[in-house]
């Protein structure tokens, strides 16, 4: 699998945002992409840094949505997988959700945020149930892949359930940044991506984040995308500033034969992890 990642700046106009991933997508194609990832929800400024109640007029049911079909046929067009980050609405409640679109242009399903954070500049509790579809793997066309959702990529459990599912590489499409809180005395990119890194290590899977970057609002996104390898190693640096495509070969047989051999899933003790089941 060739993989791309999409780090990028955002407009508050949805449609000129679209446009702008989609010429993105077609020049990620061009350099032999096969599956593509964007930043969450890419579609608007990252609203959720205030409590607003207009701010849910954003959201829109699958079924109906107003873009989602741009990147299905964009998908099927260039033969690429597009996993899609929307704010969505399902009846009464309202979910922070990705689609994953085949490279034959297939819906392959829909995952839920399962983590939601809360706290200065990201308030998205006040805005998104949390997930109820549980962690999903995809079986691509070029291979199986996991998706989570930004704050879903601090947690090992969520990297750990995708690989038990079969996952080679993980995919989180991201938006984050600066903390006021710290009043700009705690950058986090690092230790956000040494937390990802670690679970390439300890699943010995290939993983990936796309980031914003830019001024939005009181926020600065960090940008610092990234792939990395099974044995943790940066492979590919988006940097902090700029908007940026990366491009890295994922090599499936030389991941799965070294996931066997490190034998990290041979000795799990699922019996004795009962713990992790309560609070």
């Amino acid at each position: 699998m060739k993989l791309g990642v999409l780090q990028s700046s955002f407009s508050e106009n949805a449609e000129v945002n679209v446009i702008k991933m989609t010429d993105a997508i077609k020049k990620a194609a061009q350099e032999g992409a096969q599956v593509i990832l964007m930043p969450e929800l890419f579609a608007h400024h990252y609203f959720p840094q205030n409590e607003q109640g207009e701010s849910f007029a954003l959201a829109q049911p699958r079924d109906k949505h107003p873009f989602l079909g741009v990147f299905q046929q964009l998908a099927a067009d260039l033969k690429v997988v597009l996993p899609v980050s929307f704010f969505e609405r399902d009846r009464t409640s309202y979910f922070n959700s990705v689609v994953v679109f085949d490279a034959d242009g297939r819906d392959l399903g829909l995952y839920r945020k399962a983590h939601i954070p809360d706290g200065p500049w990201y308030e998205e509790k006040y805005y998104f149930t949390p997930g109820d579809t549980g962690f999903r793997c995809y079986d691509t066309i070029y291979g199986k892949i996991g998706v989570g959702i930004c704050w879903d990529q601090w947690f090992p459990e969520c990297a750990r359930a995708m690989a038990l599912l079969g996952a080679g590489v993980l995919l989180y499409p991201s938006a984050i940044g600066s903390e006021p809180q710290q009043a700009g005395s705690l950058d986090t990119s690092a230790m956000w991506r040494r937390a990802m890194v670690g679970h390439a290590v300890s699943n010995s899977v290939y993983i990936a984040a796309a980031n914003r970057v830019g001024r939005e609002g009181e926020m600065d996104f960090y940008g610092t995308s990234f792939i990395a390898d099974y044995r943790g190693e940066v492979i590919a640096d988006a940097g902090g500033n700029d908007n940026r495509l990366i491009v890295s070969e994922l090599d499936f047989t030389a991941q799965r034969t070294f996931q066997a051999e490190m034998g990290f899933f041979r000795d799990r003790r699922p019996e004795l992890y009962g713990s992790l089941l309560s609070r």
